[in-house]
């Protein structure tokens, strides 16, 4: 009896996960230009697969297309990370709510947590935080809703690149995250889905306080701080 070959990944695959890997951990900057031919001969294939991972790529909103400039790493600033923070303040954390509710598992967003504590460097770490975040909201029943979150997890991962490389807040944001997992697993969904909102809400503030959010959108406290409470 013969074994069956393990797919190789295509070199499309494989150069688009490398450059989005380098994207998310800071190689490639925000601004920088990349390519075509550099990135080739960097990753031993023809132009063709780097080509369509850029393409990709733009899909996503990691990289930018421009006629004149060519392809360049998407610019972050306030804008940018209030659109799409304003995106995960209104899904994410009913996404979360509705997991606890059905009495979801857990045991993959306790996983990346470890991972996280254990993690060797920033992109390990980054990697573990992101896929926390996706176990809270995966299992919350509506699949369409997980997808629409999973849209902008790349985007958000850049926000909190550029973000992390001026002020790393690694430590605040696990104490966070292992909050948000107790109110969870003790089935408390309101409390889970106020902590996260706060998180993510305290995040972009901290890193960006020049975005401006819709006062339905900031955190509890916030609001009470601006005297809208």
């Amino acid at each position: 009896m013969t074994s069956v070959p393990t797919p190789i990944p295509s070199r499309t695959q494989y150069v688009l996960e490398e450059i989005k890997r380098r994207i998310l951990t800071g190689r490639f900057t925000p601004g920088q230009a990349l390519v075509e031919t550099d990135l080739a001969a960097q990753f031993g294939v023809s132009k063709t697969p780097v080509r369509e991972a850029l393409k990709t790529l733009a899909g996503t909103g990691l990289v930018v297309m421009s006629q004149y400039k060519g392809v360049t790493v998407r610019m972050v600033d306030a804008d940018m990370a209030r659109e799409v923070y304003d995106v995960r303040l209104l899904l994410e954390p009913e996404a979360l709510k509705r997991t606890v509710r059905r009495g979801a598992s857990l045991d993959a967003a306790r996983d990346a947590l470890t991972r996280a504590d254990q993690a060797g460097d920033t992109a390990e770490r980054s990697l573990a935080n992101r896929e926390f975040h996706r176990a809270l909201y995966v299992p919350c029943g509506n699949p369409l809703l997980g997808r629409m979150l999973d849209e902008v997890r790349d985007q958000a991962a850049l926000v909190s690149a550029v973000a992390w490389a001026t002020d790393p807040s690694w430590d605040r944001e696990a104490g966070e995250h292992r909050e948000i997992l107790r109110l969870a697993l003790d089935g408390d969904s309101d409390g889970a889905a106020r902590a996260l909102h706060s998180h993510i809400a305290s995040f972009v503030r901290r890193a960006f306080p020049e975005a401006e959010f819709d006062g339905e959108f900031v955190a509890p406290e916030a609001q009470k701080e601006d005297g809208q409470a």
